[in-house]
């Protein structure tokens, strides 16, 4: 979440910057302001009350060593009347900091500098392009039809076990599923990232830790019973690893990368755009974290921009990345980065990455900090990228690829695959 310290002290600035989310910010903004205020000034009175209940403390003590009971009996009835003010202002300045941090959960990340303006994906930059669509032969057909004809993922066979939205992957489908997974991971490990393996589920703080929570709730999958929710994300328990932990400087940067299914509820998501694999509840994804000095962290985005870049170039397929407007952007972002691949069959473009710098936003509601060079805890920055998700490559490698023979395995996947061509 914002800090109150920069909220208070730039309280224009933080509402222009979230106009460009679309939002107006102002009366929202006040209320914080007014709230912290409040706050600060009842914890300046119970600081006082303390203050003066300690003296008297020492007084009675000294009254007592001196024989003057009478005295020291009077001053211990006004302890008596501060203790009851004590409690009542501590009940009071908590009560205002929880109010106070559950309406700064409600205010977004600011958008850094070069976001575009724009209220819809139609308003997103396109920022790169790159790879030669392919001219698929006369027939060609989406993946969902594919994916029929060589029995390689079965959409109404998960429907019988679970519900739409959770594929079974069978034969060639499923050690491809396999092939791509261990893919990314390699390539991520290749490139300095430390491979994790995490829990599927997370508890609440780790979903408020990282902004899933409270915008996001209706999206994910709660297990009502024991108060945990599936991850939507690798993101969310592998940045939480950090939770209220205090890293050196030296010790920055932190890379790290792993693979987990993730749920989502996709809460109305119909139409034809949403069909096969373009949209599911469960899915496969390999996930790289970053945790970074704040000097640094821009120049960290690009380069996993340009790691993103790498991975499908040697997959060959035809893509584009985006800088997302102020209105498109996730809640907790700076800064993001979606890459889309070009799917031939269906004519569209498929998102299949986000890469977003959350500068301090994660951090502190995390509490995730480092000791700098003089001694003191700052916030460090976070970032994540998908590296990569699973169904829409797999989907645009299925569409891109296939031939009249057959779908043909893009080269650099065969050794993990042990097949050239699905037919």
């Amino acid at each position: 979440m914002l800090q109150i310290a920069f909220i208070r002290e730039n309280q224009e600035k933080v509402i222009k910057a979230l106009a460009k989310r679309n939002i107006d910010a102002k009366s929202v903004v006040e209320e914080v302001v007014q709230l912290d205020e409040n706050r600060r000034a009842a914890q300046v009175e119970l600081d006082n009350v303390l203050s003066e209940s300690n003296k008297l403390s020492k007084d009675i003590g000294e009254l007592m060593k001196a024989g003057e009971k009478s005295k020291a009996a009077i001053l211990k009835e006004k302890t008596v009347s501060l203790k009851e003010k004590s409690k009542e202002l501590g009940e009071k300045a908590e009560a205002l900091a929880v109010e106070l941090t559950n309406k700064l959960y409600t205010l977004p990340n600011l958008p850094a500098d070069i976001v575009p303006e724009g209220k819809t994906p139609d308003d997103n930059l396109n920022v790169f392009e790159e790879g030669e669509v392919p001219v698929l032969h006369e027939g060609a057909q989406p993946h969902w039809e594919l994916v029929k004809k060589y029995d390689i993922i079965d959409f109404e066979l998960g429907v019988k076990i679970t519900g739409a939205g959770f594929p079974v992957y069978k034969g060639k489908g499923a050690r491809l599923q396999r092939a791509l997974i261990n893919y990314f991971l390699d390539k991520n490990t290749a490139a300095g990232y430390n491979e994790v393996q995490v829990p599927h589920l997370v508890n609440e703080a780790s979903g408020f830790g990282t902004g899933q929570l409270p915008d996001k709730e209706g999206q994910m999958y709660h297990s009502t019973i024991d108060d945990l929710y599936l991850i939507p994300t690798a993101e969310v328990p592998v940045t939480n690893l950090f939770r209220d932990v205090i890293l050196n400087e030296s010790e920055l940067p932190v890379l790290h990368t792993a693979y987990t299914p993730c749920f989502r509820r996709e809460a109305g998501s119909y139409g034809a755009h949403v069909r096969g694999l373009n949209r599911l509840h469960q899915f496969d994804k390999v996930e790289i974290v970053r945790i970074e000095h704040p000097d640094n962290s821009y120049a960290a985005l690009d380069g996993m921009v340009e790691h993103v870049k790498n991975i499908l170039q040697e997959l060959k397929l035809p893509y584009r990345i985006l800088r997302l407007c102020g209105g498109d952007m996730g809640f907790t972002s700076a800064l993001t980065y979606d890459f889309e691949v070009f799917s031939t069959a269906q004519d569209r473009w498929l998102e299949i990455s986000s890469v977003s710098n959350f500068e301090t936003f994660q951090a502190n509601r995390l509490k995730l900090r480092f000791k700098d060079k003089d001694g003191k805890n700052q916030l460090a920055h976070t970032l994540n990228g998908s590296s990569l998700a699973l169904p829409r490559v797999l989907a645009g490698i299925l569409e891109n690829y296939q031939t009249p023979e057959g779908i043909v395995i893009p080269e650099v996947l065969r050794p993990y695959c042990g097949f050239d061509i699905i037919n």
